[in-house]
This record gives structure tokens, sequence and C-alpha cells, in this order.
């Protein structure tokens, strides 16, 4: 008995020491679960999310260059991941930049970019990604009658003498480089590629593949989409958000693009926004 009295004041002190120790990691994850809310957000203008895109922005992407109706992959995804963070819509303001400033280093207009940035090691080097929250392989957009039409292996197009262009900055610059082996022709934005194509300066764009399935549908007369690249050993690791590098938003930006996939919701805009846009030939 007397061992068992010397040894009550070591159990009481355990319990009540296990219980202060589960009180604060119950508190310590209640903070950290509370650190992705809109009220401790370190964004650029207190109590607001600051989002930007394209100037203009393209469809299927945004509908009508109006990224504030929601209308769009990334317009609903942008207002998903707002919800998800706890800000209404009406706390959203957006902004617009050019593709090539946005992912230039040093201090950003807004809290997070998207405008198809395709995640690669060496961008992440001057800026920060979250996500990926898409993956779209490259595709080539021409008209019938060019040199690429009928065309079906990547040697094909390489030997072709066909002329490619794409954006500057982009991945699809390094596409025409790196899997074509051609010089590509460099534009600023794909506006300014769409009008040379459809003057027949140059043969085909290479851009993402929802993009240059709406491109040949929609903005060219007989438009076609030779066909996509499947690059399985690409730099390119997928669309994210992009953030000033180092950026206090990274990692809650990253919770919610997963909380949004667990749930089914981007699954959901996925296929609501793009179902139409991923069929092509694949050039092997």
């Amino acid at each position: 008995m007397k061992k068992l009295f010397k040894l009550i004041p070591f159990v009481v002190a355990a319990l009540v020491l296990t219980a202060c120790s589960t009180t604060e990691e119950t508190e310590s994850a209640t903070s950290e679960a509370t650190t992705c809310s809109a009220e401790s957000l370190q964004t650029l203008n207190p109590g607001t999310l600051t989002i930007a895109t394209g100037e203009p922005a393209y469809y299927p992407w945004v509908i009508d260059d109006a990224p504030e109706s929601g209308e769009g992959f990334e317009a609903a995804v942008a207002y998903a991941i707002a919800t998800e963070l706890g800000y209404d819509n009406a706390d959203v303001t957006w902004v617009r930049t050019s593709f090539d400033a946005a992912i230039a280093p040093g201090p950003k207009t807004f809290d997070f970019n998207l405008q198809q940035y395709s995640i690669t090691d060496e961008r992440k080097e001057v800026v920060d990604f979250a996500g990926p929250y898409y993956q779209a392989n490259q595709a080539i957009v021409s008209f019938a009658g060019s040199k690429l039409e009928g065309l079906t292996t990547i040697q094909e197009v390489t030997d072709s003498g066909a002329k490619l262009g794409a954006g500057v900055g982009t991945t699809s610059l390094e596409v025409v480089e790196s899997t074509f082996g051609l010089s590509a022709s460099v534009f600023n934005d794909n506006a300014a590629a769409v009008a040379a194509l459809k003057n027949q300066q140059i043969d085909g764009i290479v851009m993402d593949l929802p993009t240059a399935l709406y491109t040949a549908a929609v903005d060219l007369d007989n438009g076609i989409v030779v066909g996509q690249v499947e690059e399985t050993d690409s730099a390119d690791q997928g669309f994210g958000l992009l953030l000033a590098k180092d950026s206090p938003l990274t990692d809650c930006l990253n919770q919610a693009i997963e909380a949004l996939r667990s749930s089914g919701q981007l699954a959901t805009i996925t296929e609501e926004w793009l179902a139409d846009f991923t069929g092509a030939p694949v050039l092997q």
C-alpha cells in the first residue's frame, strides 16, 4: 500500500501532463487548421483575394474574357479556391498581366495568377507554384491544305519544313525546339500567333491542347489540330497557380487545391468546362 500511495502523485502528475499535452496539441492543430482562413491570410490587400489572368483571357479557360463571371475552367477554379479559403465572390478582385511579365522575378500585383502556367523546375527558381490543378498535352493547330495536314508522327513534322510559332516564355516554345527540333517563330501572345497563321506567315502554332482545339474550331477558317504530343519525360509538371517567390500563401493554396481534388469538385469543374477539349490524335 505504501508503494501505491507513493505512485499516486506521479500518476496524477502524468495524467495532468498528458491532459496538458493533449490540450496543447489540440490547440496547435486548431491553430494550424485556421491558418488558411480569409481572416489570417497575408494577401496583397487584407480581406481581398487578388487574382490575375491574361490580357486577354481565352476560351475555354475564361469565357468572353470576363473572369469575374466565373465562367470558364480557370475562372471557375479560381472562385472554387477562393471559397475553399473562406472568401465570398465579392471579396475577389481580378487584375490582368501579360504571360511573360508575370513569370519574371520580382514583386507581384496579385496574390496568385492562373493563365495556363506550366510548373517547371526552372520557373520555380524565381516564382512559387501551387498545384497542379490541370495537366494538358501540347498540340499543333494549323489549317487545311498546310504542310502539316495529314502528318501523323513527330519525325514527319520535323522533316516537313513547316514553320511553327509559339508564345514567348511558354513551354510550347520549348516543345517546338526540343521535341520537333525546329526554330520557332516567337510571338508575344496567342492572338499574335493566330494572326500570323491566318496570314500564312507560319504553318502552325504549338499551344496547349484545349486552346488548340478551340482555336482550330473558332478562330480559324478551315482550322485543324494536326495532333498532340504526349511528353512523358517533359519538364512540364502541369498547370499551377503562380505566386511571388516564397509567398506566404503557397501552402494554403496547395491545401485548397488538394481539398478540391479530394472532394471531387475539381473533377466536376474539369468535366464541365474541358470535356469537349481533350480529343486529338497523338503524334507518334
